[in-house]
């Protein structure tokens, strides 16, 4: 298992990505496997980068496991929230009747294999996974 610690910053958003992805290069991972695990790390980061710590920054540790599946675990203690339980948005409602929020996550869980959560030692933890083969 690698891992990566960064700040908790849209800045930080590249280093995560080039991480994963070269993570993922080294298995010789399809590059539309690789897109898609791109976009729900994406997701994932950006939304602790934007809501965890605020106002203020902390960090987050991102750990990569690549064998038959990309397993990427995100860790961080800030505010304790579970993204999994936010109800999943309604589609068939026109966009601007639609709340905000929630799209995300569930484009995540659509794409991902498998994602979960947990409060464990003060940190939220969200793993994804994804079958490579």
């Amino acid at each position: 298992m690698k891992e990566l610690i960064v700040e908790t910053t849209i800045e930080s958003l590249t280093k995560v990505i080039d991480f994963v992805h070269e993570e993922l290069a080294q298995k010789t991972c399809p590059q539309e496997l690789r897109d898609t695990i791109s976009l729900a790390v994406e997701e994932v980061f950006t939304n602790i980068a934007n809501n965890a710590y605020q106002p203020a920054t902390g960090n987050a540790a991102i750990s990569i496991t690549v064998g038959e599946e990309a397993v990427i675990r995100f860790a961080d203690t800030g505010k304790p929230y579970n993204p999994l339980e936010r109800p999943e948005p309604d589609l068939d409602k026109p966009l601007m009747e639609r709340e905000i929020g929630g799209l995300g996550i569930f484009l995540v869980k659509k794409m991902m294999d498998k994602v979960e959560y947990g409060r464990i030692d003060d940190k939220n933890v969200l793993v994804i996974r994804k079958k490579l083969e």
